[in-house]
């Protein structure tokens, strides 16, 4: 589990294939003593496991089966990238952003990235089978960010961005056409699952 504050903007060293998917190497300021194999990591806000960690590059690797690399933009990322990450949410740690799982959901694509009225705003389309889940001032994860709806009409959303966000991500370099991996609310999910189940019974 993770919370969509992202701690770290790591770099893409390397993608090497493999039967099934792809390997990636990256280089974290976490690698090796806050990370270790078997651990959780979002890499925008897609949830691996860590396999190994190297302590004298300050890198570790993880494996993208070829089910991440169709449905997220993993499938896309080529070496150089700059990666949001975050580590899994500790037990005793407070829950700061909103409870995200690192299960892509779906792929919105930026429709505009810009200052209006002095503040930094993000449009962006969703896919119609996520359209449901976004509500103004609900939440919802971009690249492992959370951010807050502002606005929610048919098949576009938009979401407002303080300096310390923009800061600490890449969100600010985003452009317009530009594929980035959604989550929505994990609790909208399994509510709609409920009432679901419930109307099949009756």
């Amino acid at each position: 589990m993770f919370t969509g504050l992202i701690e770290e903007l790591a770099a893409l060293l390397d993608v090497d294939p493999f039967p099934g998917g792809r390997r990636l190497r990256v280089r974290s300021r976490f690698a090796p003593e806050g990370l270790a194999p078997g651990d959780s990591v979002a890499l925008d806000g897609i949830c691996l496991t860590v396999e190994r960690c190297e302590a004298r590059s300050g890198t570790f690797t993880a494996a993208a089966v070829e089910e991440t690399l169709r449905r997220t933009t993993a499938g896309a990322w080529r070496r150089g990238r700059t990666l949001h990450l975050e580590r899994a949410l500790a037990a005793h740690a407070r829950l700061g952003g909103h409870l995200v799982q690192g299960h892509v959901d779906g792929i919105g694509r930026v429709v505009r990235a810009g200052r209006m009225g002095g503040e930094f705003v993000l449009h962006l389309t969703l896919p119609a089978e996520l359209r449901r889940y976004v509500v103004q001032k609900g939440s919802i994860a971009i690249d492992g960010i959370s951010l807050t709806v502002a606005e929610a009409r048919r098949d576009r959303c938009h979401v407002h961005l303080i300096p310390e966000t923009l800061a600490r991500t890449r969100v600010g370099s985003y452009r317009p056409g530009e594929r980035v991996n959604l989550e929505v609310d994990l609790i909208a999910k399994y509510v709609e699952a409920l009432i679901g189940r419930r109307g099949e019974r009756r």
